[in-house]
């Protein structure tokens, strides 16, 4: 039939599935109906010797002759060697997002939560602007222009702002490509922040707890309450990462055994420990008065302890010592490593990834080997707090 404004609206429904009908005057022009009731103008053509179906518009949004017209356009894009369904692909790719391409790297990578919070957070609060542009917009020279402008307010904020984007941008190169497999994005924009060593020099902080802070700290600390009080004390002699340690549960200590496991760590390896003597106190204690599944309950007897940043802010007006979570770990390494304990076991209390230590990766330290070092770290960490004396006084009579 030739396919006109009547005949199209006559066609009946396919009781399944769809059907074709084709124009008697331009044979590779037809219409598709489906068992629902939609029907559109589509253009069968071969492509490079594969067979290929364009859909042209919804019989209700296009009359027959416009969709002829845009068949015999498409038609002689083809006979000139185009491919309208590449190019079509190929704008739909450079119309993606930056919104888009962070959903889609979001829900593709196996990130940790707090990555995706993260995430999240800086690119509303920093590009608020650039989430609806699409990615193929973003320039080299925008890119340098706010990192500038970010970094007149915090350094670390914009380099951890344009990481994030590289990362993003990055992983859109390798995901949207074309027909041919070309990605939509030949050269990452940040990378221009490298080549023109644009980037801040943000020290790493690197800042620990000093022996002589360590009484006045302890001081502090004992006067919260006990939940979050037990917490910070429980990080100095773990050396656990802040997030690690808040949420501790019940089911993965050992009372019996004196030992608990970390089942989220940064590497994804768990991690366990044996408890010390004073660690195996604290447990026992908070074990009979446990309020859910977590060691460190949240506030309101819900979940788990979070920051604890209140807490903070009021240990270090009561002390003088200024600390952040992390600084409690990077004095349990501090301490270890001037007890001079092996390297080895220095690294497996910390949980410390081998890398390519070809010698860490044939030493397998049994956790039981471990306790001897942890009591070490707990006794002189402990001391310095005073709490308890490092060694053992004894009385001896002079020599005459």
């Amino acid at each position: 039939m030739k396919l006109t404004k009547t005949s199209v609206a006559a066609l009946p429904l396919p009781a399944t599935g769809q059907a074709f009908y084709f124009d008697d005057e331009l044979p590779s022009f037809g219409v598709r109906v489906t068992a629902g009731g939609s029907k559109s103008y589509i253009l069968d053509r071969r492509i490079g010797g594969k067979k290929r179906r364009i859909t042209l518009g919804r019989a209700n949004q296009l009359a027959p002759e416009q969709a002829r017209v845009e068949a015999r356009k498409k038609i002689g894009e083809i006979l000139s060697g185009g491919d309208p369904v590449a190019t079509k692909r190929r704008q739909r790719l450079e119309g993606v997002t930056l919104q888009a391409a962070l959903d889609d790297y979001i829900a593709t990578r196996d990130l940790k939560p707090r990555t995706v919070s993260d995430m999240n957070t800086v690119f509303k609060r920093l590009l608020p602007g650039w989430l609806k542009k699409p990615i193929t917009a973003i320039t080299p020279d925008m890119v340098e222009r706010k990192h500038r402008e970010l970094g007149t307010k915090s350094a670390a904020q914009a380099d951890l702002c344009m990481r994030y984007l590289r990362a993003v941008i990055a992983f859109s190169t390798a995901r949207y490509v074309d027909s041919n497999g070309r990605p939509i994005i030949v050269d990452n924009p940040v990378a221009k922040l490298s080549r023109t060593k644009a980037w801040f020099r943000v020290e790493r902080r690197r800042t620990v707890l000093k022996p002589h802070q360590l009484a006045d700290w302890y001081s502090a600390v004992d006067a919260l309450p006990s939940n979050v009080r037990d917490y910070l004390v429980f990080l100095l002699l773990t050396g656990l990462r802040g997030g690690e340690g808040a949420a501790l549960r019940w089911d993965t200590v050992d009372l019996k055994s004196r030992l608990f496991t970390v089942m989220d760590t940064k590497n994804r390896r768990p991690h366990t420990l044996p408890t010390s003597d004073y660690l195996q106190e604290m447990l026992e204690r908070r074990h009979k008065e446990r309020g859910n599944e977590y060691v460190f309950v949240g506030l309101h007897g819900k979940g788990h302890i979070r920051s604890a940043d209140s807490a903070i802010r009021i240990v270090k007006a009561a002390s003088g010592v200024d600390f952040c979570r992390h600084d409690l770990r990077r004095t349990f390494a501090t301490t270890a490593e001037s007890l001079d304990l092996p390297a080895y076991a220095v690294k497996r209390l910390l949980n410390h990834a081998d890398g390519g230590d070809v010698t860490a990766g044939y030493l397998v330290i049994d956790v039981e080997r471990l306790r001897k070092p942890m009591q070490r770290i707990t006794d002189a960490l402990l001391a310095a707090c005073g709490v308890r004396q490092g060694a053992e006084v004894v009385a001896i009579e002079a020599v005459r």
